[in-house]
């Protein structure tokens, strides 16, 4: 089943080709970039990281931005569902089910998934996100403008990533593997954020696995 935000995200890309989008190198705020995995994982700037004074608190998340009722969470639940869950008031939702890509598993129960920021918080922190204004960091960690920066998906399996790099920790299904390392460079390449040496050649390392795919987003900061 192909979900809105997946096809929203198709659309986008679409229209960046045609749009004229530019390189990783030139984009600046607000820019359609178009490009491949490979010359965009180059692209990425590499510096050491530092979470000096890192904070949870500091990324404010799972607000409700459009003030429909719903949490980014929810937001990411419905958007994300494969069977549409029953939703009530306060955008209570019951029944549905997900699949977790992570793991390749079917889940039937919303409680027993978690939100990933798929760049975690602290790594964003680590990354360059600790220079940002608290609203850049509000809307990093509820960014709904980009289907591949939030993702539905098993607790144990979220939790088993935490704050991890991909130098430190994959999805534990190995096909899941090309998809996490394009997502991850995505988010990374859309914010602006550094990559560490480590992280780097992994992500190099990976990649070279990978078929080259064609990639497109809209920078946010």
């Amino acid at each position: 089943m192909i979900h809105l935000r997946s096809t929203v995200l198709v659309l986008a890309a679409t229209a960046a080709a045609l749009a004229g989008a530019v390189t990783p190198a030139s984009a600046e705020p607000g820019q359609n970039v178009t490009t491949t995995l490979r010359e965009a994982i180059n692209s990425l700037p590499v510096t050491a990281e530092d979470r000096t004074g890192y904070q949870r608190t500091a990324f404010r998340h799972w607000v409700d931005a459009d003030r429909d009722g719903c949490s980014t969470r929810q937001e990411v639940l419905l958007d994300e569902a494969v069977e549409p869950p029953t939703v009530s008031s306060r955008c209570s939702i019951s029944g549905g089910a997900w699949h977790s890509y992570y793991d390749d598993a079917d889940v039937t129960d919303a409680r027993s998934l978690d939100i990933d920021h798929l760049t975690p918080l602290a790594e964003a922190w680590d990354s360059g996100a600790s220079t940002w204004s608290a609203q850049e960091r509000q809307a990093y960690a509820n960014d709904l403008d980009d289907a591949r920066a939030l993702v539905a998906v098993s607790a144990r399996e979220n939790r088993s990533k935490a704050d991890q790099d991909p130098a430190q920790w994959l999805p534990s299904d190995p096909a899941a593997h090309c998809r996490y390392l394009e997502e991850w460079t995505v988010v990374k390449s859309r914010w602006g954020l550094a990559v560490d040496p480590a992280e780097k050649a992994t992500l190099v390392e990976i990649a070279n696995g990978c078929p080259d795919s064609a990639v497109a987003y809209r920078t946010a900061r």
